[in-house]
């Protein structure tokens, strides 16, 4: 008979007490079958009747099965003995889990199954140790049923969190959108506010700046014209208040075709053309070109100014001026400060919108790992886990972290996506792929990380426990249908 775990009234059993019950039942229980053949497969073996191999291929008497001797191709006509390479042997185990072991496994003088009936023939001395490893596998069951028990309830919890959190945000959102429009019309009204501020305000700047400007020119021309007559009182050798062409030519500098000597016709041409020139016409037309070339043979005269002086430095606006440059600056930092806080409350509204968007499970269990970080110490390494963000790995004693993968999407098989977590596009491996990581859920109290391993170069693989996925009612998966 089969017996499976089953939910009676809405409540399921004790999975420790059912199995006890299943091994009781199977070692006062004993069905005839030939030796090697599982229980569910016992009406293609019906004594005095022959037998067709399980492929099809064959039909043999039946007195044929079991002889040692391989006539189906597929083996089924030896489920008991060693003679078809490609045959299984069915270990009953009652007290324990039933299993299949290869044929080649019978009679090799190793006990494989737990009754120890693969070694029927072969003289081995075996115990049965079934019952003691169905013990020991009912209490590992009891508790992990427990646990999953405790974890069911964790999650619970948790999908009501994460809807309170979800209905919170998406009001939240909704207040920030409303926030946004009302920043974004201070902000434009400000804007006109601040332009219209700064209008006056550069019309009263550019005033002080074209009179001090004027003031500057002024002063500088002064400055220029006390220069020239400086200069020419020193071109004036004879004092007689003309520069000729010979006191022109005692100033090699003054030199224009690279010679060294300034020539005649280079003087004549400095003086505009004529052979001597009186102090305004020097001002008018000689100054402009030599002035840059001229060394004074008066060198204190000629020390250079001081940059900076206070006569160099405009005045501070007028009263007016001051008020409207004080208006025009308040209406800037007002803007500044909305402009600010409307992109504050666009940055909010762009992180809320991003999470809301995230599959965190068919009732968002997985939604408070959101912005966790959870890690795994290794000998050579720090393991890091952000759960819908990334991977990444970091030496234990010093180094950069390199990226194992941003998170892409769930990829459990069709009916369990929930189950494997996907992220790729990490750190490229030297001459490699970039580097991805896969991340295994399991059932768990607690949130962490249990392993890592590299199955593939630059492909990893997390062992993640976590309670948003454990399920209501565990189901060991075993094989307990030998009764």
């Amino acid at each position: 008979m089969a017996v499976r775990v089953a939910a009676l009234g809405g409540r399921s059993l004790g999975l420790g007490l059912l199995l006890l019950l299943v091994a009781a039942a199977a070692a006062a229980l004993e069905v005839k079958r030939p030796r090697g053949v599982s229980l569910q497969n016992r009406h293609f073996y019906e004594e005095n009747i022959p037998f067709t191999c399980l492929d099809g291929s064959k039909t043999i008497p039946f007195h044929e099965v079991n002889d040692d001797y391989c006539d189906c191709r597929d083996g089924s006509d030896e489920p008991g003995t060693s003679a078809c390479p490609n045959g299984s042997y069915h270990c009953s185990n009652a007290g324990h889990r039933s299993e299949y072991i290869p044929s080649s496994h019978v009679n090799d003088g190793i006990c494989d199954c737990c009754d120890t009936t693969d070694e029927y023939n072969s003289g081995a001395t075996c115990l049965n140790t079934c019952k003691e490893q169905g013990r020991k596998e009912r209490e590992n069951m009891q508790k992990m049923a427990e646990m999953a028990k405790e974890g069911f309830k964790l999650k619970q919890q948790l999908i009501e969190d994460a809807k309170k959190s979800r209905e919170d945000k998406q009001l939240k959102l909704a207040e920030l959108q409303k926030e946004k429009a009302n920043w974004e019309i201070q902000v434009e009204s400000l804007r006109t506010v601040k332009e219209a501020a700064e209008k006056p305000e550069q019309e009263a700047k550019d005033t002080h700046k074209n009179a001090w400007d004027e003031v500057q020119a002024a002063h500088n021309l002064e400055k220029n014209k006390a220069k020239a007559d400086e200069t020419f009182k020193e071109l004036d050798d004879n004092e007689d208040g003309f520069i000729t062409m010979n006191e022109i030519q005692t100033h090699p500098e003054l030199d224009s075709d690279g010679d060294g000597v300034v020539s005649e016709q280079e003087a004549e041409t400095l003086l505009g053309g004529v052979s001597q020139v009186d102090v305004a016409s020097f001002q008018e037309v000689v100054w402009a070109g030599i002035q840059d070339k001229y060394k004074s043979e008066n060198r204190q005269s000629h020390v250079p100014e001081k940059e900076g002086t206070e006569e160099d430095k405009m005045p501070a606006y007028d009263e007016e001026t001051q008020v409207l440059i004080d208006v025009a600056e308040k209406a800037r930092n007002e803007f500044s400060e909305a402009e600010k806080s409307l992109k504050e409350v666009e940055t909010s509204i762009g992180s809320i919108e991003k999470e809301l968007l995230v599959d965190f499970g068919p009732d968002g269990e997985y939604a408070y790992m959101f912005d966790q970080c959870y890690e795994m110490t290794t000998n050579e390494y720090v393991y890091k886990l952000c759960p819908f963000n990334k991977v990444a790995q970091k030496p234990k004693h010093g180094g950069s972290e390199t990226s194992l993968g941003v998170w892409s999407s769930w990829a459990g098989p069709d009916n369990n996506k929930f189950s494997v977590m996907k992220y790729d596009h990490g750190t490229g491996c030297w001459q490699g792929p970039n580097r991805s990581t896969m991340v295994k859920l399991s059932c768990g109290r607690e949130t962490m990380v249990l392993s890592t391993s590299e199955p593939s170069r630059c492909e990893y693989l997390m062992e993640f426990s976590t309670p948003a996925f454990c399920q209501e009612g565990v189901h060991d998966g075993g094989d307990h249908d030998e009764l």
